[in-house]
């Protein structure tokens, strides 16, 4: 049976989680609004939450030491990508043309990349828990499976809503990438 505080420690855990993967729910459901194929949702969830296992470790793995550095160059990574994804939408949109610089349904390399500048604050928040020495196997599952299920379920949301908004579900998604972005940008500390 396990002990209260340890209770107390995996719900802190999974309310840091949930904290965390807002911004890929965010950033998914404006993917959905794009209608991706459903082997393309099931291949983006499954590349961020595995991204969201191993950030948290490798941050677990070196601890306190860089964590105010990379918060830092998260949010400016983070925001950049965001700023220019959700620019691209718009352009799209107004221009009414397929082809663009940056996927707007990432595949190959681009679903890494993306997948890796979302869970860039699990890497920062990882660097703390290695401090504070959480467990990191309880750890690294709940951030992963947290950051699975609502990618899908963004995703699958947009998905839908894509019928209802018609042809704005790709401006609006846009919109919803450009502003993430900039709120990403705005928030840094300097």
């Amino acid at each position: 049976m396990p002990f209260p505080g340890q209770i107390n420690e995996d719900f802190a855990l999974v309310i840091m989680a949930l904290a965390l993967s807002m911004d890929a729910f965010s950033i998914c459901l404006a993917i959905g609004m794009t209608k991706p194929r459903l082997r393309q949702i099931v291949k983006i969830g499954i590349v961020i939450g595995l991204f969201h296992v191993i950030m948290p470790f490798i941050g677990i793995l070196i601890g306190e030491i860089l964590s105010e550095h990379f918060k830092a160059i998260a949010d400016i990574v983070g925001g950049m990508l965001l700023v220019v994804l959700g620019g691209q939408m718009i352009i799209d949109f107004f221009q009414k043309r397929n082809a663009r610089i940056i996927p707007v349904q990432p595949k190959g390399i681009g679903l890494i990349i993306f997948a890796l500048s979302l869970s860039l604050d699990s890497f920062s928040v990882g660097l703390s828990l290695g401090v504070y020495g959480a467990k990191m196997l309880v750890t690294i599952v709940i951030f992963g499976l947290v950051n699975l299920f609502l990618a899908w379920a963004g995703l699958l949301i947009g998905r839908k809503t894509h019928t209802f908004f018609g042809l704005y579900g790709e401006a609006i998604g846009g919109l919803i990438l450009l502003v993430l972005g900039f709120r990403m940008l705005f928030q840094m500390h300097f």
